[in-house]
């Protein structure tokens, strides 16, 4: 009752958000969004079909209608972003010129793409789930690194290296740039030039004083006691 003595009324309801209709192209669109971000944002293991389903305001089921679940949905996302960041590791790759300059673009490929698609850089480092879905940010970097490798191994073979060395060395270029892109994320100083810069004068300069077959440093032997 009122103070005037007549009932009160409710007050009106607010409109329902009116759902957006989507083409079943458009609502996978959507889905792939939401979960990248997530994933980027939680990592796989923290992120929910719960989560997911309400972010997208859709069902449980639409989700699964479309991915299978949670599991398909990351794997369509992380081989999404294998592709994106393959993709532009080959077109920098089918330029050509000298080992120097290969190398320092393909360091400042990777700083550009965490720069502009941190989100996607975010989910192939990020935790994966324990059933081991294929790709993976490993699985990228051997990828590159097999690019690296033929490359490698024409200029081994120009300067009478072992060309069998040429993956040895891929791994360990491409493991140097992957681990310090890793570092980057997250300090984004100094910047992206500059720290390819650095790279290419650890590794160019390195490589151009190799040795044909090194050596190990001698290891101390035991104490002689006296």
């Amino acid at each position: 009752m009122t103070t005037s003595g007549t009932p009160a009324r409710d007050a009106p309801a607010a409109p329902a958000r009116p759902r957006v209709r989507m083409t079943g192209a458009q609502r996978r669109q959507q889905l792939l969004d939401v979960g990248r971000e997530l994933f980027a944002e939680r990592g796989y293991e923290a992120t929910s079909i719960e989560e997911i389903a309400a972010r997208a305001d859709v069902s449980k089921p639409v989700v699964y209608e479309h991915f299978g679940g949670k599991e398909g949905l990351y794997a369509v996302v992380v081989d999404r972003e294998m592709q994106r960041l393959l993709e532009r590791f080959t077109s920098a790759f089918s330029i050509g010129g000298h080992p120097r300059e290969l190398l320092e673009r393909a360091a400042l490929v990777l700083l550009d793409y965490i720069e502009e698609e941190t989100d996607g850089f975010q989910v192939l480092v990020r935790d994966s789930p324990a059933t081991g879905t294929a790709g993976g940010f490993n699985s990228l970097i051997s990828e590159v690194a097999s690019k690296v490798e033929h490359l490698l191994g024409d200029h081994f073979r120009r300067r009478g290296y072992d060309p069998r060395l040429a993956e040895l060395y891929s791994q360990a270029l491409v493991g140097m740039v992957a681990l310090t892109g890793q570092w980057w994320l997250d300090s984004r100083s100094p910047g992206k030039d500059q720290v390819a810069a650095h790279l290419v004068n650890l590794a160019y300069n390195g490589l151009a004083h190799l040795e044909p077959e090194p050596a190990p440093v001698d290891r101390p032997g035991p104490a002689s006691g006296d």
